[in-house]
Formats: C-alpha cells, sequence, structure tokens
C-alpha cells in the first residue's frame, strides 16, 4: 500500500502545531520578537520558505500587541465607581433640595461615605418616643422620600434602626433589639408601597444602640442616636 501521503498529512500538523505556538507566543509579545520567532520555525521545517517566512501581520496593529493589564483594567474599574459616585452626589442635591423645601434640614441629613450615600432620619420625623409605628404625618415624607429612591438601574437599599442606650421594657418591645428592627421594618413597608421601587434590593435591619453617632450621656446626644438611616449603594459591577 502505497503510504506516501504521510509525509504532506506530518507536515501540515507540524505546521498547525507550530502555528498554535506562535499564536500563543504573540499574544503579548513586540513585532520584533515574532518576525525572530517566524523565522527561527521557517529555517527549521522547510527550509526558509513558507507560510511563516513573511513579515509578521500583527504590525499592522502597532509595534506591540498585548492585552490590557491588570492595572489598566482596575483603573478603569475606578473611574466607572468615580462616575458613579457622581451620579449619587446628583441624587443627594435632589434629596437635599426636597429636605430643605420641607423645612426638615433640623431632622434629616445626608452624608457621602465610602458604603454609598446615606440618608440619616432622627426619631421625631417618623415615630413617637417608644414607638415603631410611622405617625400618620410623617407617611406622606416617606412616600416623598420613595420616589427619590426611583433610580435606573435600580439601587440597593439598606435600612437601619438604631436606638439610645435607654433599654425597651415593654411587652412589645422587650429590648432595642426589637425597637430598632420593627422602626426599620415598618419604614421599608412605607417605602415599598411605591410601585417603582424593587423588593428585592432591599433589605432592614436593627442595630440597638451599639452603632450611636454621639456620646449617649446628654439629651441632645440620645437624639441623635435615636434615628433610621438609609443607605444608597453604589451600582454593582
Amino acid at each position: 500500500m502505497d503510504e506516501s501521503w504521510l509525509i504532506p498529512y506530518a507536515d501540515i500538523l507540524t505546521l498547525l502545531l507550530a502555528l498554535f505556538i506562535v499564536l500563543f507566543a504573540s499574544s503579548k509579545i513586540d513585532a520584533q520578537k515574532f518576525e525572530q520567532i517566524s523565522q527561527s520555525f521557517d529555517g527549521a521545517l522547510n527550509g526558509g520558505s513558507g507560510v511563516l517566512e513573511h513579515e509578521a501581520s500583527v504590525e499592522q496593529y502597532g509595534d506591540i500587541v498585548q492585552f490590557p493589564s491588570p492595572a489598566e483594567v482596575e483603573e478603569a474599574e475606578e473611574m466607572t465607581l468615580e462616575e458613579d459616585y457622581e451620579a449619587l452626589g446628583q441624587l443627594e442635591e435632589k434629596i437635599t433640595g426636597f429636605i430643605e423645601e420641607k423645612g426638615l434640614s433640623s431632622k434629616i441629613q445626608t452624608e457621602m461615605t465610602g458604603k454609598g450615600l446615606v440618608l440619616k432620619i432622627t426619631e421625631g420625623v417618623l415615630y413617637a418616643s417608644g414607638s415603631a409605628d410611622i405617625t400618620e404625618g410623617s407617611r406622606a415624607v416617606a412616600k416623598e422620600i420613595s420616589n427619590l429612591l426611583v433610580t435606573d438601574p435600580p439601587r440597593k437599599v439598606f435600612i437601619e434602626g438604631h436606638t439610645d442606650n435607654v433599654p425597651a421594657t415593654s411587652a412589645e418591645f422587650p429590648s432595642n433589639w426589637e425597637l430598632s428592627s420593627a422602626r426599620a421594618i415598618n419604614f421599608m413597608k412605607i417605602l415599598l408601597e411605591n410601585d417603582e421601587l424593587d423588593p428585592k434590593k432591599f433589605s432592614a435591619t436593627g442595630y440597638a444602640e451599639y452603632h450611636p453617632v454621639a456620646p449617649n450621656d446628654t439629651a441632645q446626644g440620645k437624639a441623635k442616636n435615636r434615628r433610621v438611616e438609609v443607605l444608597i449603594s453604589p451600582y454593582e459591577e
């Protein structure tokens, strides 16, 4: 049987293997080194003539062929995050405008943090002392806040309840854990009456007295610690 066909078949396989090796090696290599590799393979395989003897085609893309470095990728991500915080800043301006319009500057504050935009609401705006029921007059404020939380795409929103260090001892709230959690949940429920908000993006947590923003040794400090915070997070990648 004539097996002479095996010779060109083996040559083709060898050339294909060489081609893949060159392509892999040239993924991040300059054009001069690519040309040296090309000539080396041409000489070894077929005496300097063949598909690899011509100038490297990668030159048409520039002197160097390379993928973005990890530093470049990280820089692009940082720029995206920076742009996102600019959008959060615009949202903060809208919320601040609402606060000033309603005369609530002493009871609602905004703060930009590393975690996102925080809206701090003192106890008297939403609840009576020792209660987790939102007052009827505060429901309108809560509903207007819910309109401000509508973004495209939706952001994650974390509702956090906080108390001072005076123990809660009622049958309904045997400790500040229950009181702070109930306040966060009840406020979140009012917000989610807005059909434009996605419930999957919301969560509620009670922190009791363990995350104070002021000393609890004065009435003013206690008043600052009795609050609900709304954390509006940056977009997720």
